[in-house]
């Protein structure tokens, strides 16, 4: 499969539309007509990364932090990462990154950082983006209908709430001539043709819209298909970073060591009173530092992230919350089956392997 097939298989993961406005990420190297057979999943993208899918010959590596965040004003082998990029267009590896967009994403690091900790019910700490629908409208004969009704359904079309596959079909009869140079599928040419149609109606999510439409006109019987797309009002889903749900309510103790085996921690820095039981738990993978007032605001008592500063520490403590720094790497390592359960889920040509060794090495004497 070619390289741009992979990064637009995983746009459907972690939307472009998702980055936020102070990352960089995606795409970042190679060719995107490049044949890809082997894939290195890996959370950052460093040297040992490299040199690994230079010796067991990958194709494509796909990492959670970029390579390259910050303009660079030149390439050469005098810098660390320089030499890095050097050595990755040198062996013709592709490199793409899902950062912000995987952070945020439905199923992304943290609904799935979420799910290993038992968190019921999830929902964002924060509203960052959010998600527009539109009506789509579709007109076709009724011996067509369910036709139509797969091909929205297989591409996630429908979903109002928790609820899937959702439309309103109306019948009607549709009335059209076929002119000069048409060839349709019911009628004669310059004679008005009527036929018994369905108006199927359902909801589509911004980042699906033109794939549905797509979707629909190949598999549609009609030469010219007749479809309508409204701007709704609606308010779709509201993407954060973090998560916040509920557990069955534990001694606070007994919960940070689950922590500690699920994440498969040698520690873990606490803040805050040990002596309570808990309920409601807040996480978020990376440096989650920042969003301390809104675990607190959606009623956490305990919050899961990395990167914890002493002044933030400081807060929570004021606050009443535990604070469980679990590290930025371990709360964010989740993102590596994510990536690779999602492409060995949706291609069959291509084998992917994660690396899992730390970007940092750390040590407590």
């Amino acid at each position: 499969m070619k390289a741009k097939d992979i990064i637009k298989t995983l746009d459907k993961l972690c939307s472009p539309k998702l980055i936020d406005s102070w990352d960089n990420t995606g795409f970042q190297i190679g060719n995107d007509q490049k044949d890809i057979k082997r894939i290195l999943i890996a959370l950052d993208l460093d040297e040992y990364v490299i040199n690994k899918a230079i010796d067991e010959k990958y194709h494509m590596i796909i990492s959670h932090h970029p390579l390259i965040f910050k303009p660079l004003k030149n390439i050469n082998n005098r810098s660390y990462l320089g030499n890095m990029i050097l050595k990755l267009i040198e062996n013709k590896i592709v490199v793409y990154n899902a950062h912000s967009n995987l952070d945020l994403a439905i199923g992304g690091v943290n609904d799935k950082l979420a799910e290993l900790l038992g968190i019921n019910n999830p929902s964002p700490l924060n509203k960052i983006k959010k998600e527009k629908l539109y009506k789509l409208v579709v007109y076709v004969p009724e011996d067509s209908r369910e036709l139509i009704l797969r091909a929205l359904e297989e591409e996630d079309a429908g979903h109002i709430g928790n609820y899937s596959s959702c439309t309103f079909n109306t019948k009607g009869i549709g009335t059209f001539r076929p002119l000069e140079g048409t060839n349709p599928f019911i009628g004669v040419t310059n004679i008005l043709e009527e036929v018994n149609e369905v108006k199927v109606e359902t909801i589509v999510k911004e980042e699906a819209l033109n794939r549905t439409i797509n979707k629909v006109i190949k598999i549609h019987p009609y030469e010219e298909v007749a479809y309508d797309i409204f701007e709704l009002i609606n308010e779709g889903y509201n993407f954060g970073y973090g998560r916040v749900g509920d557990i069955e309510e534990v001694d606070a103790l007994n919960f940070i060591m689950d922590i500690k085996e699920k994440l498969n921690l040698d520690h873990i820095n606490i803040y805050g009173n040990l002596d309570k039981k808990i309920k409601r738990v807040a996480v978020c993978g990376g440096s989650g530092g920042d969003f301390i007032e809104d675990a607190y605001n959606k009623g956490a008592q305990i919050y899961i992230t990395g990167d914890i500063k002493y002044h933030q520490a400081q807060l929570a403590d004021q606050l009443g919350m535990i604070i469980c720094d679990a590290g930025h790497y371990h709360t964010e390592k989740v993102a590596l089956d994510v990536l690779k359960d999602f492409i060995l889920k949706e291609i069959d040509e291509v084998q992917v392997d994660i690396s899992l060794k730390p970007g940092i090495s750390h040590r407590v004497l």
